[in-house]
C-alpha cells in the first residue's frame, strides 16, 4: 500500500510540475523558436549571375526559382518537381546525373527564403540557427555575409546573430549557396565508391554500398532544420543534464535518491555586462544560481547538485518503463523576465560498463543491473534525408515490437537527430553511436576498387580539426538523450590517432564523460576476436544449427542478411515485367538473378526456399521467403540467448532497416511495411520465451528480466500436418532471472514424430492462472530435410472476426475449431477499403500467426487514423488459408 501511495504521489507531482510548466511557457514570451521549413526557392548557380549581397535582397526577384524542399537535398527538390524519376523505383536510378561525371556545379545550388522578424526590445536578440548543411555554404541576410569565410563540415551547426541585419519592416531574406562534398567520389560499385568520399566529414553511403546505390547529389543541400531564434538578451546554449544513479535498482518499489546534474552555456552578445539568475527545475525540485555575465562573451555555468527523492526510473525496452520527466533550464533577468528557455525530458538512469571475464566481452548495464544486449543496427531513415518525426517514431517503434533493446547507429551515415533520439528515449531503445568512419573507405582493407591506397586513405577525412569540431557539437546536440549508451570511433576501423585520442581521452569526457566509449565498432576492447576473422558476421543465410552450435564473437555487432518482403511490398518497387522470382541451381549452387533484382542489393536465398517446394513465380517466391525470414531470425536471437553471459553478452543484427528500396537485411520496407523477419524476432527476442535447441534437441527457457520466474508450467506439444497433437510433457519450473537454461531432451521423440512428413512443435509457459505468457511454434522438417507435409496440408478452417475498439485500433480474433489442422503462418493487413492498397505503418501486437486446433488468439492492431470518415477492411492469409478481405465491425 506505501509503494502503491508512494507512485501515486509521484505522478501527481509530475503533473503538476508539467502544468507549472505549461503556464510558464504563456508568460515566457522573451523566447520563440519558428522553424523555416516552407516557402523555400532555389535555382542552379549556373543559372544566377549576382553574389548573394544581390541575392538576399527583398527587391532581388526570384519569382522564377524552383519552389525548394527544405530541410532536404538538392535531389529530393528536383523528384519534388519531376526533374528526375523517383530513384527508389526499378532502375530509375540509372537515369539521373551522377556528380562525378557532371561536375560539382551540377548539384550546386541557390536557396531563398523570405521570412519575418521585427527587431526586438529591451535589448532582446535574434539569432539564425542552420543544424546541418551538407557540405560548405556561404550565407546571407538582407545584403549582409554572415559567415566570413565559407561554412565546411556536415555534422557543425551554425548559429548567427542576426539582430542587426533584420529590416525594420519585419521582412527580411535568408539567401544560402550550397556547394557539394568535395571530392565526390567515383560511385564504382565498392563499399563508398572510390572511397574518395570519406575525404569529408560526412556520409560515406552516397558514393554506394553493398546495400544500396549511389545517392546522385550526394546529399548536397540544407539538410536539417533552419529555425529563427528570439531571446530576450542573453541565450542558453548546449544545456547538458546528467544524472547518477547509484547502486543495483529495482524497476519497483521505492527508490533511493539519484543526483541530477545541470549546466549550460550562456552568451551575452550584450556590449555591457547582465545579470541575472540561472534556474533549473525538475519535478518540482529547483536550483539557482544568480550571476553577471560579461559583456560580449559566452560563460559556461554548473547548477547545485538536485537530490531527486524516490526517482521513476527509466529503464530499456522489455525491463521497465522508460519514464521521462519533463525539465526546464531558465535564465532570467534581473527585472524578472525570462530572457531564455530549454526544455529538456529528462530519464533518470545510469549506463554502466564492465568486462566480463568469462566471455571475453564488455557488458552493459543500466541502473545496476545487466542488461543483454538484443539489437539492431541503423543506417539512417532515408537516403535522401527525408526526415520526420512520424517516420523516426515509426521505425523506432518496430524495434521495440521486435523485443529488441539497442540501435546501433552505422558510421557510414550520420549523428541521428534529436528526432530519432525523442522516439528512443520514449520506447527505452539504447543508442551505439558510431562517428563518420568506416574501414571500407578508411583503408583498412587492401581494395583495387579504391582511388587511394590504404596508407592514404588510413588519414582520410582531409580536415582532422573539422572531424574534431564536428564531433563536438555533435555530442553536445544529443548528450541529454537517456537512450544514448555508447560512443564508438567509427566502424571497423579507429579514427586516425590524432582524432581518436583527443576525442577519447579529451572530447568525449568534458563535454559527456557518462557513456562507454568504443574504439572501434569490433574492437577487441569490447569483443576479445579468440575467432579470427573480421569480428562480426557470419553474413547470409545460414542453417538454423549455426546459430545454436557456432561459437562468434561474443559481443557481435553485425551479424544477418536476408529480409525480402512479401509481394505486395515487391510490387511497389520493381515494374511487373522485373517480377521474376530467382532461379537457384542445386547442381551448380547458383542462382539467376533479374536485373533489377540485382540493382537493389537481392542477397541470395540459395537453397532454403527449396524444402518448401521449387517457387513458381516470383510471388511464390516471396510468400515462402517469409517462411524462411521468421525462422532464420528466430534461430539467430534464440541461439544467441540460449548462450547469454556464456558466450555472449550481445549481439546486434546486420541490419534491421533499409533506408532505400532494398531487398536485404531489413525486418520492414522501405514504406514501412514489416515483413516476416520482424514477427520472428518478435518470438525470438520476447524476454520470457520458451525454445528448442535442433542440435541438442532440448528444450529450453530464456528469461531477459530482472525477477525470478517461478510456477510457470512448461507445455511441450506436438500436431501432425491434420491437427492431432501429442502430448510431449508438461512440467512446472523456476527460471533465474537474466538467464537461460535447459529442461527437457526431447530430441528422439520429435525426430520419430516428424520423420514422415515433419510436424509442428509447440512450447508454451503457462502461469498459475493457466494464462499463456509464451507460445511459440516450430515447423519441423522431416527425414529428408523438406517440409513435405506443409506441401500437402488440409485447408485452414480458421475463423475471424474484428472490431474497431477505438480510431487507430483494430482488435482481431482468431478462432481454430477442434480436430482441425493448424492454421499455418497467417499474414494480417489493415486495407483501405477505396484503393485496396495496405495502410502504412500499422503496428501488429503479432503477425505471420499461427493458431493451434481448439485455439484462440486476438491480435491488436494498432495505427494513425488520418481520417474520420476512412473505411478500412481486414485481409487475413496464411499457407493454407486463402486469402479473405473482411469489413471490421464497429
Amino acid at each position: 500500500m506505501h509503494y502503491l501511495t508512494s507512485r501515486h504521489q509521484q505522478y501527481k507531482k509530475t503533473i503538476l510540475t508539467a502544468v507549472a510548466y505549461l503556464g510558464l511557457l504563456l508568460t515566457a514570451k522573451a523566447q520563440t523558436s519558428v522553424e523555416l521549413n516552407s516557402g523555400w526557392k532555389c535555382a542552379e548557380i549556373k543559372e544566377v549571375n549576382v553574389d548573394g549581397t544581390a541575392i538576399s535582397k527583398a527587391n532581388y526577384n526570384v519569382s522564377a526559382w524552383m519552389p525548394a524542399t527544405v530541410p532536404g537535398t538538392v535531389l529530393t527538390t528536383l523528384l519534388n518537381n519531376n526533374k528526375v524519376p523517383d530513384p527508389f523505383y526499378g532502375m530509375n536510378n540509372e537515369r539521373i546525373k551522377d556528380i562525378f561525371y557532371t561536375g560539382r556545379d551540377y548539384y550546386t545550388y541557390w536557396f531563398v527564403n523570405n521570412f519575418k522578424a521585427a527587431t526586438p526590445q529591451n535589448g532582446g536578440q535574434v539569432y539564425l540557427n542552420l543544424r546541418g548543411i551538407n557540405y560548405s555554404c556561404d550565407v546571407f541576410v538582407n545584403g549582409r555575409k554572415l559567415n566570413p569565410k565559407t561554412h565546411y563540415g556536415m555534422f557543425l551547426r551554425q548559429s548567427y546573430n542576426i539582430t542587426s541585419v533584420l529590416d525594420k519592416s519585419g521582412n527580411n531574406r535568408l539567401a544560402v549557396v550550397v556547394y557539394p562534398p568535395d571530392p565526390v567520389g567515383k560511385p564504382n560499385g565498392g563499399q563508398g565508391g572510390d572511397g574518395r568520399i570519406g575525404k569529408n566529414v560526412g556520409l560515406q553511403y552516397t558514393a554506394g554500398w553493398d546495400w544500396i546505390q549511389p545517392m546522385r547529389d550526394r546529399n548536397t543541400g540544407i539538410w536539417d532544420k533552419v529555425t529563427i531564434q528570439t531571446t530576450g538578451k542573453i541565450k542558453i546554449s548546449n544545456p547538458h543534464v546528467v544524472t547518477l544513479v547509484p547502486g543495483v535498482r529495482k524497476v519497483g518499489g521505492v527508490q533511493q535518491p539519484a543526483i541530477i546534474k545541470a549546466s549550460a552555456e550562456l552568451q551575452n552578445p550584450m556590449p555591457t555586462p547582465v545579470s541575472g539568475t540561472l534556474q533549473y527545475t525538475i519535478n518540482g525540485n529547483r536550483v539557482n544560481q544568480k550571476l553577471t555575465l560579461k559583456a560580449s562573451s559566452t560563460t559556461e555555468v554548473n547548477l547545485a547538485d538536485v537530490v531527486l527523492k524516490n526517482p521513476i526510473l527509466w529503464w530499456p525496452s522489455g525491463y521497465g518503463d522508460a519514464h521521462l520527466y519533463p525539465s526546464q533550464i531558465q535564465f532570467i533577468t534581473s527585472d524578472n523576465k525570462v530572457s531564455d528557455q530549454q526544455n529538456i525530458n529528462v530519464g533518470v538512469r545510469e549506463i554502466q560498463t564492465s568486462w566480463n571475464s568469462h566471455t571475453n566481452s564488455r557488458e552493459i548495464a543500466v541502473n545496476g543491473q545487466k542488461i543483454f544486449i538484443k539489437g539492431g543496427n541503423w543506417i539512417i531513415s532515408d537516403a535522401m534525408l527525408r526526415f520526420t518525426d512520424a517516420r523516426y517514431d515509426a521505425e523506432v517503434r518496430f524495434h521495440k515490437d521486435m523485443n529488441l533493446n539497442l540501435i546501433r547507429i552505422w558510421g557510414g551515415a550520420i549523428v541521428e537527430r534529436p528526432e530519432f533520439y525523442n522516439a528512443c528515449d520514449k520506447y527505452g531503445m539504447l543508442v551505439f553511436q558510431d562517428f563518420w568512419m568506416s574501414g571500407d573507405a578508411d583503408g583498412k582493407w587492401l581494395d583495387p576498387l579504391k582511388a587511394e591506397d590504404q596508407w592514404t586513405r588510413r588519414k582520410y577525412p582531409d580536415n582532422h580539426q573539422l572531424f574534431l569540431r564536428s564531433a563536438a557539437d555533435q555530442i553536445k546536440l544529443v548528450r541529454n538523450h537517456p537512450s544514448l549508451a555508447i560512443w564508438c570511433g567509427g566502424n571497423e576501423i579507429t579514427p586516425p590517432e590524432d582524432i581518436l585520442l583527443p576525442l577519447r581521452d579529451s572530447i568525449i569526457p568534458k563535454l559527456d564523460g557518462t557513456r562507454w566509449f568504443v574504439e572501434y565498432s569490433n574492437s577487441d576492447k569490447m569483443s576479445l576476436n579468440t575467432l579470427g576473422g573480421n569480428g562480426d558476421g557470419p553474413y547470409g543465410i545460414q542453417p538454423l544449427s549455426t546459430f545454436w552450435q557456432t561459437r562468434t564473437f561474443p559481443f557481435n555487432t553485425e551479424i544477418g542478411s536476408v529480409g525480402v518482403s512479401d509481394y505486395e511490398s515487391l510490387k511497389r518497387f520493381i515494374p511487373e515485367k522485373n517480377m521474376v522470382a530467382p532461379q537457384y541451381s542445386a547442381e551448380k549452387n547458383t542462382s539467376k538473378v533479374d536485373s533489377v533484382w540485382d540493382y537493389h542489393k537481392y542477397i541470395g536465398y540459395d537453397a532454403s526456399i527449396e524444402p518448401y517446394g521449387k517457387a513458381k513465380d516470383a510471388e511464390d517466391f516471396a510468400t515462402k521467403a517469409q517462411l524462411v525470414n521468421y525462422d532464420q531470425y528466430r534461430a539467430l536471437m534464440e541461439g544467441f540467448s540460449s548462450h547469454m553471459w556464456d558466450w555472449y553478452t550481445g549481439v546486434i543484427i546486420w541490419k534491421t532497416q533499409n533506408p532505400w528500396t532494398a531487398m536485404r537485411g531489413q525486418m520492414y520496407d522501405y514504406y514501412l511495411d514489416p515483413n516476416a523477419c520482424l514477427y520472428g524476432l518478435h518470438s525470438g527476442s520476447e524476454p520470457l520465451h520458451g525454445m528448442y535447441n535442433p542440435i541438442t534437441g532440448t528444450v529450453g527457457v530464456v528469461n531477459n528480466t530482472f525477477e525470478t520466474k517461478r510456477d510457470l508450467m512448461l507445455v511441450v506439444k506436438t500436431h501432425n500436418m491434420k491437427g492431432v497433437d501429442s502430448l510431449i510433457t508438461q512440467v512446472f519450473i523456476e527460471i533465474q532471472p537474466s538467464s537461460s537454461k535447459n529442461f527437457l531432451p526431447i530430441k528422439t521423440t520429435i525426430d520419430k514424430l516428424a520423420k514422415e512428413e515433419g510436424t509442428f512443435l509447440t512450447i508454451q509457459l503457462l502461469d498459475v492462472n493457466k494464462n499463456v505468457v509464451s507460445s511459440n511454434i516450430y515447423w519441423l522438417p522431416d527425414a529428408e530435410g523438406n517440409y513435405s507435409g506443409l506441401k500437402r496440408m488440409p485447408a485452414s478452417q480458421l475463423k475471424v472476426s474484428s472490431k474497431r475498439i477505438n480510431a487507430g485500433k483494430v482488435e482481431v480474433t482468431l478462432t481454430n475449431p477442434a480436430k482441425a489442422p493448424v492454421a499455418f503462418f497467417n499474414r494480417l493487413s489493415l486495407i483501405n477499403s477505396a484503393t485496396k492498397k495496405r495502410v502504412l505503418p500499422v503496428f501488429y501486437s503479432d503477425n505471420y500467426v499461427s493458431v493451434l486446433p481448439g485455439e484462440q488468439r486476438k491480435i491488436i492492431l494498432d495505427y494513425e487514423s488520418k481520417d474520420a470518415g476512412q473505411q478500412n477492411m481486414l485481409s487475413v492469409s496464411g499457407w493454407n488459408f486463402s486469402e479473405q478481405l473482411l469489413p471490421i465491425a464497429n
